[in-house]
């Protein structure tokens, strides 16, 4: 094993396999401090607990949101000039204001109304299946299919759509503007991409802003008309217990709910894919056994996370673990490494689908913070499985695979995973 002097973070052969040096931490000093990048990585699954479960201590109020550049950058002002502000909302707040933020979108994705999503899910689902198998076959009668760009994007990206109430034809400018908003967590992109990021911004902006004024005018079935009908509680207002939301509050939420309502289900449904072609045998206990499917996608969750981890800030002076830290450290809470912890999981690198405990896994967090979308996502997992398995003879890497992710210290998904699939 490496030692941690070895490793770089963001360094893109460390972004492409963590692994490693996750371990590294965990042997070696499972609060790391990184050296000359300002913040310290928590390695551990017990750590990153007792984080998650003191949010007065470990606050969420460092989330980075969307930063680009040196305020004094002219071309970033004159692109940002017509912008709404960033707001905290449900990312980067802590109790109580979490909670009254936390109250508003929890309806939206109640277990009630996703359970509700399940046949239109399975439809969109189907009719992407139907899609990439209608293309040419070979000569042993299997479809070539890019599967990151032709099922596991356009499926969580179409049920969002749906469920905020907006066009599917505008799908290609969701998908675009969700990916520049996570861009800049990667560390690692270039001054003119971080201005690209600026004004997709701006254009997402403006495109929703006018999609909640027309459920001002007209609200509707959908999340957006709820944003609208929707007051939080304002408790030190006592001529005004309740006030609607503003429009920059707004942005903020349905920001975070398009990010994690296509981007981190895309990546868990890439990763699923690749664990079992690299796993046959698990593959075709699925198929035998279709009930197992949603074990397998917690254990997926766990071994390939789709958030590697989020940002917390201290409040006061604290130790954790061995280490003492100041009031005002930043601390980047690495899931991926807690789910590799073998102090909480017995053979933490192994695919297993009959885990004694497949959801102790912290890929959607814990405490407060717990992940909106985690049930949608489970069905999401469940459903895309269930019919890729049904409607599918065989699925297998195809020749031509790099196997070689996004480069983002946060975020974990495939560029491309390509296959050839034999229709049942």
């Amino acid at each position: 094993m490496k030692s941690l002097s070895q490793f770089d973070p963001v360094a893109p052969e460390t972004v492409e396999c963590p692994y490693p040096f996750y371990a590294a931490m965990r042997e070696d000093s499972p609060v790391y401090e990184v050296p000359k990048m300002g913040f310290h990585i928590v390695a551990s699954y017990d750590l990153i607990q007792e984080v998650l479960a003191d949010p007065a201590t470990y606050s969420s109020q460092s989330g980075p949101g969307l930063q680009f550049l040196d305020e004094k950058d002219e071309e970033l002002t004159a692109i940002l000039r017509d912008s709404y502000p960033q707001r905290d909302t449900l990312l980067t707040l802590d109790p109580p204001e979490h909670k009254r933020f936390r109250s508003l979108v929890n309806r939206a994705f109640s277990a009630r109304r996703v359970a509700g999503m399940e046949d239109d899910i399975r439809a969109i689902a189907s009719e992407l299946i139907d899609e990439f198998l209608s293309g040419p076959r070979d000569g042993s009668g299997a479809v070539s299919v890019e599967f990151v760009s032709q099922f596991a994007v356009p499926l969580p990206l179409t049920v969002i759509a749906d469920a905020l109430g907006v066009s599917r034809n505008d799908m290609a400018d969701f998908k675009r503007w969700s990916d520049d908003a996570v861009a800049p967590l990667g560390g690692m992109i270039s001054r003119e991409r971080r201005l690209e990021c600026a004004r997709s911004q701006v254009e997402f902006q403006q495109y929703f802003a006018a999609q909640l004024a027309e459920r001002r005018a007209a609200p509707r079935d959908d999340i957006l008309s709820d944003l609208i009908s929707a007051h939080v509680a304002t408790p030190d207002a006592e001529d005004q217990p309740y006030r609607a939301l503003d429009t920059a509050e707004m942005l903020s939420i349905l920001n975070q709910i398009l990010v994690a309502g296509n981007e981190t289900t895309a990546n868990m449904l890439g990763s699923a894919l690749l664990l079992l072609l690299e796993h046959p045998q698990q593959m075709d206990a699925l198929r035998a056994d279709p009930a197992q499917i949603g074990r397998m996608v917690e254990e997926a969750l766990r071994l390939e996370s789709p958030v590697q981890g989020l940002f917390r800030l201290t409040t006061r002076e604290t130790k954790l673990g061995d280490v003492d830290l100041p009031s005002g450290a930043r601390l980047v809470l690495m899931y991926a490494s807690g789910n590799r912890d073998a102090c909480q999981f017995s053979e933490p690198e192994a695919f297993q689908l009959g885990r004694d405990e497949p959801t102790t896994h912290l890929a959607f967090g814990r405490g407060e913070h717990f992940c909106l979308g985690a049930a949608l996502a489970r069905l999401e997992g469940s459903i895309a499985f269930e019919e890729l398995l049904r409607r599918t003879q065989s699925i297998r890497l195809a020749a031509k695979n790099d196997g070689t992710h996004t480069p983002s210290f946060i975020l974990r998904g495939l560029r491309e995973l390509q296959v050839e699939v034999e229709p049942a």
